[in-house]
């Protein structure tokens, strides 16, 4: 099994930037690939961005493509995602997942371990 913990979040203006981490720790670590998803209220889970832990493959929903990036460090086994250039409409909790490696990137029921999320708000 893996935890995840995200941090990173907050309040920021349009067109700024943030830093969310994911910390992942327990037995399996290093075992799974990792999606950043968000949720704004009243709206559906979305997929972000995702990660593959073996070979750095990447996905990212359309929305985000030139203004997010996600990467990873295997020493510390965290999962950063640089938000730059941010909008009003990237207001959501942003949470961390984690699916057994080799999946799939984009298909979000393969995604079984969650954090307990980190609020992002964008002011306009």
């Amino acid at each position: 099994q893996v935890q995840l913990v995200e941090s990173g979040g907050g309040l920021v203006q349009a067109g700024g930037s943030l830093r969310l981490s994911c910390a992942q720790s327990g037995r399996t670590v290093g075992y799974h690939d990792i999606g950043w998803f968000r949720q704004a209220p009243g709206k559906e889970r979305e997929l972000v961005a995702a990660i593959r832990w073996t070979d750095r493959a990447t996905y990212y929903v359309d929305s985000v493509k030139g203004r997010f990036t996600i990467s990873r460090d295997n020493t510390s086994n965290t999962v950063f995602l640089q938000m730059n250039s941010l909008k009003p409409d990237d207001t959501a909790v942003y949470y961390c997942s984690a699916q057994v490696r080799g999946l799939r990137l984009d298909v979000v029921r393969s995604y079984t371990y969650w954090g307990q999320g980190t609020q992002v708000i964008v002011s306009s």
